[in-house]
């Protein structure tokens, strides 16, 4: 009897070894698979970062240059200014709207579109003074009369704002083509049917100072301030320097 008990208890101490081993290795392979798992998350997590800091300096260096593209000056311009043109009418002023302002901006070399360009869009500001006294600049320069369609270089109102909404930001515009799709003449020495003489002065000024040359070469800019004065040589006329405009103009 007392082999069978030796014979059982040892049997049974094998097995509860063996069983025990089963634990260890089945623990053993559990914490195999978390430390897995672990190092999986982490290697998605250092991706996701990577990615996120490669994309977010992506965007960094497009909208840099970006800015830089839009704020490019216009003196960094490297087109170069339109051929110098100008109106033929020589009547007196007021100076009103020509019959097909249209067809006077495209042979101006201007282009004309049923809309507003997006490209550029600028304002530029103009006083015309003739004997001490304003002279109108109209609305709708530029504009076709049944409003179809119209110049990138037009006005809108009285104001003597001068709108640029062209399709492209590679052009560079001239106060001449302002006046040749007004109609009006514009050289050194006439402004529409009035000379330069002996007595009287046409001068041109912006942003204040004064222009030499044939005003019909100004360069329209971002609100500048273009002013044409006419009358007596020994005139005192005060010269507009700046102008208010609206908010976003």
């Amino acid at each position: 009897m007392s082999s069978r008990g030796h014979t059982n208890s040892s049997s049974s101490s094998s097995t509860s070894t063996g069983a025990s081993k089963q634990r260890r290795k089945r623990q053993r392979a559990e914490k195999i698979a978390l430390m897995q798992a672990e190092q999986a998350r982490r290697e998605r997590r250092k991706r996701v970062l990577v990615f996120g800091s490669v994309a977010a300096m992506g965007i960094l260096v497009i909208g840099i240059a970006g800015w830089g593209i839009t704020q490019l000056p216009d003196s960094e311009k490297t087109t170069p200014l339109p051929e110098l043109v100008s109106g033929e009418g020589t009547n007196l002023p007021p100076w009103p709207l020509p019959e097909d302002p249209v067809a006077l901006a495209e042979k101006a070399s201007l282009r004309v579109a049923p809309m507003e360009g997006t490209a550029e869009h600028f304002h530029t500001h103009l006083d015309v003074i003739v004997d001490g006294e304003p002279v109108t600049v109209p609305a709708n320069i530029g504009i076709h009369p049944a409003g179809t369609a119209m110049s990138e270089l037009h006005t809108h109102d009285e104001r003597g704002v001068i709108h640029i909404e062209a399709p492209t930001d590679d052009k560079r515009y001239t106060l001449g083509q302002l006046f040749a799709e007004w109609d009006v003449k514009l050289d050194e020495d006439t402004l529409g049917g009035l000379e330069a003489d002996e007595t009287n002065t046409l001068r041109a000024y912006v942003d204040g100072e004064p222009f030499d040359g044939d005003p019909a070469r100004i360069e329209l800019k971002p609100r500048g301030q273009i002013a044409l004065i006419y009358g007596p040589k020994d005139a005192d006329v005060e010269v507009p320097d700046d102008f208010d405009f609206k908010p976003g103009e």
